[in-house]
């Protein structure tokens, strides 16, 4: 008996669902050797999907025409299946049937798409997504002459050239090659900036009196170069000069930066340690926790920044050490699969006794009470599944019991409950 083929990677994201293109089912397997297959999250009712949907078209045919292996498929946020097929029929490529919202919730929820249009690009041959911010990517080519759309690496992204406050330039390689550094994104009009910009100089200066090798990249979102340079003056780092405009939105796209402050710290290897570098510093006025690496457990006040969209696993009271091991295991399979990991990652927070706002607001949602107990309250709270959560069952909060917990989640074996509205 020949053994059984191992499904692609295309036929593991449609697993179960039917694809349809022009009238007629297209496989998923069919998708399997396309150089980039685009999932496209969108609705009619969106003002500004109905935008973006006819300039995408227009991208894509010329595509297409050229020959280029290009395929996108149409995810529907619509309200009602009348006005999905109505809007389905406008675009050229293929659509997930209206009937799996199943696998449309999973796969808004794997590819963290928080607002519409939103166009994932991924390689259809590997599942592994080229492009996460594919609007930006064919907005700004619509003619496709940057097809596959790949991504910058950081170092190109932020070039050659930087500056000192005093105007002179430096060479980028240079002056972060092998170090953790940082790339800020700030403005002089932006209150929350002018807060926390003494904070990170402050680190900055500590870190180089005791002589780590630390560097910050500003990327300014000033309106005007004056603004910029008196902004830039009060600054001791380097900075992407103002005129090279387009670096920044490079930048910012590469980062997704949706709003500012920003500070994304870099490790010696060139990759993100922390998308979350303002929380950290702030967090950490003396600099004990440097390089502010992601943290295996997250305190539950400074979890803000990833409570809306990744599930987090929460210990109320208890031992809050029991955290630990299970946090350290979970980050290490998450960071050895990557972001195209079949296994959604996990965060590890830990609630202290439960009290603080945020604690407070948790609780309150989950109708946990007002008592902790003892043996402390574990619950997974998995905001980006429609305000889902779980609540552990099983007694006192050990190192065990966590793992169980956690394996039960993802074996889809816990109860689900509904986060209240109140």
């Amino acid at each position: 008996m020949p053994a059984a083929q191992t499904p692609t990677a295309m036929e593991k994201l449609f697993d179960g669902c039917t694809i349809i293109k022009d009238g007629a089912e297209v496989s998923a397997a069919q998708l399997s050797g396309t150089e980039v297959v685009g999932l496209y999250f969108s609705a009619h009712w969106c003002p500004p999907c109905r935008g973006f949907t006819p300039k995408l078209a227009e991208t894509y045919k010329q595509v297409v025409a050229a020959g280029k292996s290009f395929e996108i498929v149409f995810v529907s946020s619509d309200k009602d299946e009348k006005s999905f097929s109505e809007y389905a029929a406008e675009q050229p490529w293929a659509h997930l049937a209206f009937k799996d919202r199943e696998a449309k919730a999973r796969l808004s929820k794997k590819f963290k798409v928080s607002g519409i249009p939103s166009l994932v690009l991924l390689d259809g041959r590997t599942g592994k997504t080229i492009n996460k911010d594919g609007r930006s990517a064919l907005g700004n080519d619509p003619k496709g002459a940057k097809f596959p759309w790949v991504p910058p690496t950081i170092a190109s992204a932020i070039g050659s050239r930087l500056v000192k406050p005093d105007g002179t330039e430096v060479d980028a390689a240079a002056a972060l090659g092998g170090k953790t550094y940082a790339v800020y994104f700030s403005a002089h009009w932006c209150g929350p900036c002018k807060g926390f910009t003494p904070k990170l100089a402050a680190a900055y200066e500590a870190l180089k009196a005791r002589g780590d090798d630390f560097e910050v990249v500003f990327v300014s979102a000033d309106r005007s170069e004056k603004a910029f340079a008196d902004y830039f003056g009060t600054m001791p780092w380097l900075a992407v000069p103002f005129d090279d405009r387009d670096r920044e939105q490079e930048l910012s796209a590469l980062f997704e930066v949706e709003g500012i402050p920003t500070l994304c710290i870099i490790g010696p290897d060139g990759k993100v340690s922390n998308a979350d570098g303002v929380q950290a510093v702030a967090g950490d006025p003396e600099c004990a926790k440097f390089p502010w690496g992601k943290e295996d457990v997250t305190a539950l006040e400074d979890a803000g920044g990833f409570l809306n969209d990744t599930p987090c696993l929460i210990l109320f009271g208890g031992d809050q050490g029991a955290l630990r091991a299970p946090g350290k295991e979970e980050r290490a399979r998450a960071s050895a699969a990557g972001d195209d990991g079949d296994v959604e990652e996990v965060a590890f927070v830990a609630g202290g006794d439960g009290g603080g706002d945020l604690a407070g607001q948790v609780r309150k949602l989950c109708q946990l009470g007002d008592q902790v107990g003892g043996g402390g309250q574990l619950v997974l709270l998995d905001i980006p599944d429609e305000g889902g959560f779980y609540v552990h069952e099983g007694g006192a909060v050990t190192e065990e019991a966590v793992r169980g917990f956690l394996a039960d989640y993802r074996a889809k074996k816990l109860a689900r409950k509904q986060l209240s509205r109140g």
